[in-house]
């Protein structure tokens, strides 16, 4: 009996000391080498192996404490895979709180509306901390790794700003931004105006491409997609120099010579007849938008910079070369 005692007080001693050892490590300020410590959870990792890494990362001098305090939280399955940025003075259940309630540290990488397929690649192989699987691949074999109906990928990806964890692959990134330009353009299609002679959301995409490039105020989108619709439908050619450079591609040194007009390629607008083959560019949300819903009273057919960010539009050649002479020839004098 008196065996018996002495081992239950014993038990209860072990057991006061285990906890006052756990309160401590609980509580007790860490400091680290390098503050901010970048400390990245890769998915799949569980409260084991988070524990294990920590003391590989000179964080934690043993595992069990941490993996103990976690498991008696009742929140250790609740670990959220991310880049986590750790300062000194954390303790180790502000760590823990950290990594089970998700709160990362995210990068992220912009893409600019207006950009071309070549400016977003460039953008994702100079961002840091994402995977580059993409920079061997060709553009064809990028959609089909992204899931991608189209071989071409120009104007398909949506302009925003897209946040990652260090890690990820920019095929990811790639698809997500894919993903969202399919959303978006499914959504506006949902809400066109009545008698558009588009045949499909592509061609919208390919009009609102070249009215992306063609104004950057939002309030004359509408107005220049009304302009290229009426073309349209005259069985005017659209003649829009955007699409001219595009097709330049490389050979495009920063002026339009009126040979370049004169030179037939598959964009060349002044050439050929209806839309180009592909978008020349992303749009952003206003360009789609006005390309599905343009002005409704408005007979213009030409337009031309006013040179201070707007544009005067006319409905016949004679207004329009009055313009011309106006807002650039007499600028030139």
């Amino acid at each position: 009996m008196r065996f018996l005692r002495r081992l239950f007080l014993l038990c209860i001693l072990v057991a006061g000391c285990g906890a006052a050892w756990l309160w401590h490590f609980t509580w007790q300020p860490l400091t680290f080498t390098d503050t901010p410590h970048t400390f990245i959870l890769k998915p799949g990792s569980n409260i084991r192996t988070i524990s294990h890494q920590l003391v590989e990362e000179s964080i934690l001098s043993e595992p069990w404490s941490f993996l103990i305090m976690a498991r008696l939280s009742g929140k250790a399955s609740n670990i959220k895979a991310g880049n986590y940025q750790f300062t000194s003075g954390m303790t180790p259940y502000q760590i823990f709180e950290m990594v089970s309630e998700g709160d990362v540290t995210q990068a992220g990488v912009t893409f600019i509306e207006g950009w071309t397929f070549r400016q977003m690649r460039e953008a994702l192989n100079s961002a840091e901390g994402i995977e580059h699987v993409s920079m061997e691949l060709t553009d064809a074999q990028i959609m089909e790794r992204i899931g991608a109906s189209e071989s071409n990928p120009e104007g398909l990806f949506f302009p925003d700003t897209y946040y990652f964890v260090q890690g990820m692959s920019d095929i990811d990134i790639l698809q997500r931004a894919y993903l969202a330009m399919q959303a978006k353009l499914q959504a506006a299609w949902g809400k066109k105006a009545q008698g558009l002679p588009y045949q499909s959301t592509y061609q919208a995409l390919i009009m609102a491409s070249i009215i992306e490039k063609e104004t950057a105020k939002a309030s004359e989108r509408p107005l220049v997609a009304k302009v290229f619709l009426n073309r349209l439908k005259i069985g005017m050619r659209l003649q829009t120099d955007p699409t001219v450079i595009y097709g330049l591609g490389q050979k495009y040194d920063g002026n339009l010579h009126k040979v370049d007009l004169q030179n037939d390629t598959p964009y060349n607008t002044y050439t050929r007849e209806g839309l180009p083959p592909t978008p020349i560019a992303m749009p952003g949300m206003a360009s789609i938008e006005a390309a599905l819903n343009p002005a409704t009273e408005s007979s213009a057919l030409y337009f031309v910079s006013r040179r201070d960010g707007s544009h005067a539009f006319s409905s016949s050649l004679e207004e329009h070369n009055r313009a011309v002479v106006r807002y650039q020839l007499d600028q030139h004098k």
